[in-house]
């Protein structure tokens, strides 16, 4: 019999028609439908077992109704990154993959890791999320035609082509009218988005997407939020082997756009361009100056947002 004292954790494996769920300490298991009405009977349940923390992957927003409820019922909720259970599942030797099994890994990286509960964004956070998501699913949607267009040879595939890339403009147009409205909408966002802007190099398309996707901004200290985008390096090395250090993990859809501005701002950022420079004049290859901008330019955006300063060069 479980010790009345004992924390409760419990993990839960999201898929399209069910939920698996699976408690520690006790080892209890149990799968519902993944629908209201059983979404109901689940927050119930588990409210009465009080757990510490309840951990659910990131499963391309089949997760996100799911953390809802749970959250709104007044249970601690963490949301994490798939790839950070899957190696937890290697090290203690969990191998196999099945529904009922990821649910059992997740509850033993809850009670093992105890990730922060962090509260859910609000449904207009949600929306703006996914609109800036899309807007950047058509962007590589136009640039693969783009592509094509290049080795076309066809005068009609060249002419369907061109139609699709000014379909595609016109969309992105669409809904890049849709996100500033959104933004417009909210005192608070419109304010942030003109402290990011005041930095040289980081237009609209970093603003809101660090605004959508990156809400930590400001409140994490650099070397937290670093890593959380994933322009922190890590050393590899093991014994008398010394690796390089590479950056990885993290967010890749914010690293991507981070990754662009960097590259404006050493044309056109004091701070960043001397940074560049001095790195390359030193020896140190493109890629490797630029992931230091990126890093650079992100701590000096968490900054501005921290002190709610706008961009002042000294």
């Amino acid at each position: 019999m479980m010790d009345a004292k004992a924390e409760v954790f419990v993990g839960i494996d999201v898929s399209k028609q069910r939920l698996d769920v699976h408690v520690r300490p006790t080892g209890e298991s149990f799968v519902v439908a993944r629908d209201d009405e059983a979404l109901v009977g689940l927050v119930e349940r588990l409210r009465a077992l009080a757990p510490r923390l309840v951990v659910l992957e990131a499963t391309g927003g089949l997760q996100v109704r799911v953390a809802a409820a749970l959250a709104a019922a007044g249970l601690p909720v963490a949301v994490v990154n798939p790839r950070q259970v899957r190696d937890f599942a290697r090290a203690i030797g969990r191998l196999a993959k099945t529904d009922p099994i990821d649910a059992e890994v997740i509850a033993r990286f809850a009670e093992a890791i105890r990730p922060e509960p962090r509260p859910l964004p609000d449904e207009a956070a949600q929306t703006l999320a996914a609109l800036v998501a899309r807007r950047r699913e058509l962007v590589a949607l136009r640039t693969a035609e783009k592509n094509r267009l290049r080795q076309a040879a066809a005068a009609f595939v060249r002419r369907d082509l061109e139609d699709s890339i000014e379909a595609l403009a016109g969309r992105i147009a669409a809904l890049d009218q849709e996100i500033a409205q959104h933004v417009e909408s909210s005192p608070i966002w419109r304010a942030r988005e003109d402290l990011l802007k005041s930095v040289p190099g980081v237009g609209p398309g970093l603003a809101r997407t660090l605004i959508a996707e990156l809400p930590e901004l400001g409140r994490l200290g650099r070397r937290k939020i670093a890593a959380l985008v994933g322009v922190a390096p890590f050393n590899r090395d093991s014994g008398t082997m010394r690796g390089k250090r590479t950056i990885w993990g993290g967010r890749p859809a914010v690293r991507a756009v981070l990754y662009m501005a960097a590259v404006s701002a050493t044309r056109c950022n004091p701070a960043i361009a001397t940074l560049y420079k001095r790195l390359r004049s030193a020896g140190k290859p493109a890629k490797v100056a630029l992931t230091a901008c990126m890093r650079k330019l992100l701590t000096i955006l968490n900054a501005i947002l921290r002190d709610q300063q706008p961009w002042r060069h000294a």
